[in-house]
C-alpha cells in the first residue's frame, strides 16, 4: 500500500488530527503574537493575531465537529451549518491577514481603534464574508470563497513582497510572511482546481500538506521574531 492510498483510506480518521494540529499551531501563534502586541501596541500585529484566532476556530469547527458528524456522534443536519461557519471564519481570517499588511494605508498611522474586532472598517469585512458565503450557499458552489481568497492572497503576496524589499530590521520575519502568503495563494488555487475535477483526492492531499507547511512557516516566523525580543 502506498502512502497516497493509506491517506485516502484513512482520511476520516486523519481529519480531526489535521484540525487539531492547525488549531494548536494557531493557539501558539496567538499567544506569542499577543505578547508582542501588548509590548508594542502595533495595530498590524493586532490584526495578524486576530487572523489566527479566526483560523483556529475555523479549522477546529470544520474538522472536529465534522468528525463528530462523520462518526455519528452529532446529527448530519448540522453539516451545512458547520460548513458555513468554517467558510465564514476562514474568509474573515484572510481579510485580517490582508488588513495586517495594509492597515496604515486604510486607517492611517495615528488611528485610535479601541477594538480590532468591532470597528467600522472591520464591519465591512464581516458583511463581505457574509455575502460570499451566502452566494456560495445560494448557488450550491464553493467558487465565491475560492475567488475571494485568491484575490486576497494575490494582493497580500504583492504587499508582502514590497514590504520585504522596503523593510529593514524586520527582514527576517517579512521573508517568512511573504513565503507563507505565496503558499496560501497556491493552496487556494489548487483548491479551486480540485473542485473543477470533482474534488480530486490527490490535489486535496497536496493542499492539506501545503496548509500544514504554511502554518508551520508562520509559527516559525513568529517564534523567530519573539525569540529576538
Amino acid at each position: 500500500m502506498d502512502i497516497f492510498t493509506f491517506l485516502v483510506e484513512n482520511r476520516e480518521i486523519l481529519k480531526p488530527i489535521y484540525g487539531l494540529l492547525i488549531g494548536l499551531i494557531c493557539f501558539i501563534i496567538v499567544l506569542r503574537v499577543d505578547k508582542i502586541f501588548r509590548l508594542s501596541l502595533h495595530q498590524g500585529i493586532r490584526y495578524f493575531r486576530n487572523a489566527f484566532v479566526f483560523y483556529g476556530i475555523a479549522f477546529l469547527v470544520r474538522y472536529i465537529l465534522g468528525a463528530l458528524i462523520n462518526f455519528g456522534y452529532l446529527s448530519g443536519d448540522y453539516f451545512n451549518l458547520v460548513t458555513l461557519v468554517f467558510k465564514y471564519f476562514l474568509i474573515m481570517a484572510g481579510f485580517f491577514l490582508l488588513q495586517s499588511l495594509i492597515w496604515k494605508r486604510v486607517e492611517g498611522p495615528n488611528i485610535d481603534c479601541r477594538s480590532s474586532l468591532v470597528n467600522p472598517r472591520i464591519f465591512i469585512f464581516y458583511i463581505m464574508s457574509f455575502v460570499i458565503i451566502f452566494l456560495d450557499y445560494f448557488w450550491k458552489t464553493h467558487y465565491f470563497i475560492f475567488l475571494s481568497q485568491i484575490i486576497i492572497f494575490t494582493m497580500a503576496s504583492g504587499v508582502s513582497l514590497i514590504n520585504y524589499y522596503n523593510g529593514k530590521k524586520e527582514h527576517g520575519f517579512l521573508k517568512f510572511y511573504f513565503l507563507a502568503m505565496i503558499l496560501s495563494l497556491m493552496a487556494w488555487i489548487l483548491n479551486a482546481v480540485a473542485a473543477l475535477f470533482e474534488w480530486n483526492q490527490m490535489i486535496i492531499l497536496i493542499v492539506s500538506g501545503i496548509n500544514v507547511i504554511t502554518f508551520l512557516l508562520f509559527l516559525y516566523g513568529v517564534v523567530y521574531t519573539t525569540r529576538l525580543r
